[in-house]
């Protein structure tokens, strides 16, 4: 189809939609590339669209063989409790990074995500002009390429990827993740308290589940938010890619709070340092321990290094922290006794 036809084309359909407001849930599914019943399905029919459908289905094809299906089977076998838990899920330095919080701990009640990237928003799909449509699309598709190619995002490319535009933002990332996860997105409405964020109210074929964005430094000692989120009561903590932010004193109040209310810590060694975890902690590990030689070479922790040449494990199956090569998978499952 020609380039100016193509563009009538979706002139038309949006003018036939535009009347109506789609539903959040019915603008998840549109940018996770899946199809639905509301407003956008007449902007589903162009070939925008199906570009990006397929392009994000051959995406996920290979993370769910890569990394969902892996690590489903491995907490199952080695974290059964956990996995299984309602409790909540703490996910500090996350992003948008509702993937990992729902695989790792997929029937938590409410996950609280944090992190340094602004909420966002997405304007109304059948207003979007067609020519903008395509360039808004390209753009999500540019924030997901690193987390769908391996497993955490860049952000730097997150932020040049979306920040700006009718679709900006971790929401709209939020909301592919969640629908690719087989979610029904049921409300989304923001929050001001205790930080800038949103809450989005979901469900997958069971009760209601929540989860929770915040846009906030967590650096220092004790903070509203961190406060709030105790409010919550015990649960599980996930730590990936953190920067070993956690390994120095500049963040001692988010250290202190994962240790005193989650139950169980699944991390890389990016996370909080081993030595961090004192009395009343069990500590077990997986994969292998890979020494940084870039910019975490300072970071190297030879009592960690030490478990693993005493007593190697197995292979992991899945990669997990810094290194991308699944031989190079590190992980730590940390319970409170």
């Amino acid at each position: 189809m020609k380039p100016t036809i193509l563009i009538a084309v979706l002139a038309l359909a949006t003018s036939a939609v535009a009347q109506k407001t789609a539903s959040v849930n019915d603008t998840a599914r549109f940018l996770a590339g899946l199809a639905g019943t509301g407003p956008p399905e007449q902007l589903a029919k162009s070939g925008v669209w199906q570009s990006h459908a397929t392009a994000i289905d051959q995406a996920w094809a290979k993370k769910e063989r890569q990394q969902i299906g892996p690590i489903r089977s491995w907490m199952s076998a080695n974290a059964g409790s956990a996995w299984r838990s309602s409790a909540p899920c703490y996910y500090m330095f996350s992003g948008p990074d509702a993937l990992y919080a729902n695989t790792f701990f997929p029937n938590a009640n409410t996950y609280i995500l944090a992190g340094l990237e602004p909420v966002g928003q997405i304007g109304d799909l059948t207003k979007i002009s067609p020519e903008a449509l395509r360039g808004e699309l390209a753009a999500l598709r540019g924030s997901l390429s690193t987390i769908l190619s391996f497993h955490y995002f860049i952000t730097k490319d997150m932020r040049t990827g979306l920040g700006a535009g009718q679709i900006n933002g971790t929401l709209p990332i939020l909301y592919v993740f969640l629908a690719r996860m087989g979610n029904t997105i049921l409300n989304t409405e923001y929050v001001s308290s205790p930080a800038q964020g949103v809450k989005i109210t979901f469900s997958r074929g069971g009760g209601k589940q929540t989860l929770y964005y915040f846009k906030t430094d967590l650096s220092g000692g004790g903070s509203k938010f961190l406060s709030w989120s105790a409010g919550h009561g015990p649960g599980n903590g996930l730590l990936k890619a953190a920067s070993y932010l956690m390994h120095g004193d500049g963040f001692s109040g988010v250290r202190n709070f994962l240790l005193s209310n989650c139950r169980t810590i699944v991390q890389d060694d990016s996370g909080i340092p081993l030595r961090g975890f004192g009395k009343g902690w069990k500590v077990n590990c997986y994969g292998r321990y890979v020494k940084h030689t870039d910019t975490f070479g300072k970071y190297d922790q030879p009592d960690l290094a030490a478990v693993y040449t005493n007593n190697p494990p197995s292979e992991l199956g899945f990669a997990f922290g810094y290194h991308w090569n699944k031989a190079s998978g590190i992980l730590m499952l940390a319970t409170k006794n």
